[in-house]
């Protein structure tokens, strides 16, 4: 009998190895090698390589080619993509084709996230379906673009993310300084002219490994590449580039409200008012307010820092509209001499306001209104004591 047992075990054993699942005996290496071979098997039948990207990618952009990123919007295309590309997911290609060119002979390039994505080889094979007739796929993608040394583009949805999020960063504006006065910086941004990055550097953070984004003019404009060269060869590890930039911005996030614009040259109203304070840091006494809203109103500049659907339905004469969620994109449009007041409904937005404003913009003569408010349609509001 145990001669019997002993024999079963023993087939039980060598056989065991068999009757187990494959994926015991897998390794990472052997999962990849089969994701690979898996996706070549989907590969697109025009492919391309670094050699050939490279010399479509240039400033100013050359004609005649459509670079594009076949990856998701926010989680791989806004943080990185190549220069001068435009995002068509995969998954939206059907509700985003109208963007593609009207020329079905000129170049599409497509790429994603490297040998094993398809998604820049699924477009391809759309885009040629549609009749396009010059279709390639840079198959190594993105991440060999940054592997060789090229910069990482940002787009202006990841700026915007990393001003609301309050994240450590620095955003640098390469323009001249000029130009950066006369038309404005991106909020959050400091202004460092590539022609006198060197004499500037001291502005730099001393953490080498701080994301640096650099922009200026647009993909016509070579400054901010040139200054992003020269913080990576000052030692700067995470150097970004928002190529797109200032003119990107703006047709994003708007100009500001004309309300809010810097009054006109001459006497500046309310550049003398003297602000009596409330209790909370940064109010303003409420009786004052109403004082001042009575007898000079022309002397404040009122922000209604509410949502666009309340702000319609009642606020204070003159004020202008700012909701607290879009504060951050526009507080480089609020002018720094004249005395500004945050208004909501009850307080809590407006302080939150005047904490914002204060941490982007030090220099405003910024205030907010702590108090219960209710406004009535014609213009006029009430203060709750």
């Amino acid at each position: 009998m145990r001669t019997q047992l002993k024999s079963l075990a023993v087939a039980l054993i060598l056989a065991l190895p068999a009757a187990l699942p494959t994926v015991i005996w897998s390794t990472p290496a052997h999962a990849q090698a089969a994701s690979l071979q898996a996706a070549q098997a989907n590969y697109y039948k025009n492919q391309v390589g670094y050699d050939f990207v490279k010399q479509w990618v240039a400033i100013p952009p050359k004609r005649g080619v459509m670079l594009i990123d076949a990856r998701p919007a926010a989680r791989k295309f806004n943080p990185g993509h190549i220069m001068g590309s435009v995002n068509i997911p995969d998954d939206r290609f059907e509700q985003m084709k109208d963007q593609l060119p009207q020329d079905k002979s000129m170049l599409l390039l497509y790429y994603c996230e490297g040998p094993e994505c398809v998604l820049s080889h699924n477009s391809a094979r759309k885009a040629e379906a549609l009749g396009y007739t010059n279709v390639k796929v840079y198959t190594n993608g993105y991440p060999e673009w940054v592997a060789k040394g090229e910069f990482a583009a940002v787009a202006g949805a990841y700026v915007k993310k990393l001003i609301d999020e309050k994240a450590s960063y620095m955003l640098i504006d390469s323009r001249p300084k000029r130009v950066a006065d006369k038309d404005g910086i991106i909020p959050t941004a400091i202004n460092i002219s590539d022609s006198e990055f060197d004499k500037n550097t001291d502005k730099l953070p001393a953490d080498k490994e701080t994301e640096l984004i650099f922009y200026c003019g647009g993909l016509e404009c070579p400054l901010s590449p040139n200054s992003a060269a020269k913080a990576r060869k000052l030692g700067y590890t995470n150097v970004k580039t928002y190529a797109l930039g200032h003119p990107d911005w703006l047709k994003l996030y708007g100009t500001p409200p004309a309300a809010a614009a810097p009054a006109a040259a001459g006497a500046v109203a309310g550049a003398n008012l003297k602000v009596e304070l409330g209790k909370e840091k940064g109010s303003v006494s409420t009786a004052w307010f109403e004082r001042v809203m009575k007898d000079n109103p022309g002397a404040l500049l009122i922000v209604d820092i509410r949502d666009a659907q309340e702000y319609a339905a009642g606020t204070i004469k003159g004020a202008a509209n700012i909701p607290m969620a879009d504060l951050a994109q526009k507080i480089g449009s609020l002018p720094a001499d004249r005395p500004i007041v945050f208004i909501c409904s009850t307080g809590a937005r407006s302080g939150e306001a005047y904490d914002t404003a204060k941490l982007l913009r030090a220099e405003l003569n910024a205030y907010f209104l702590d108090a219960k408010v209710r406004y009535a349609g014609d213009g006029t509001f009430s203060v709750v004591h």
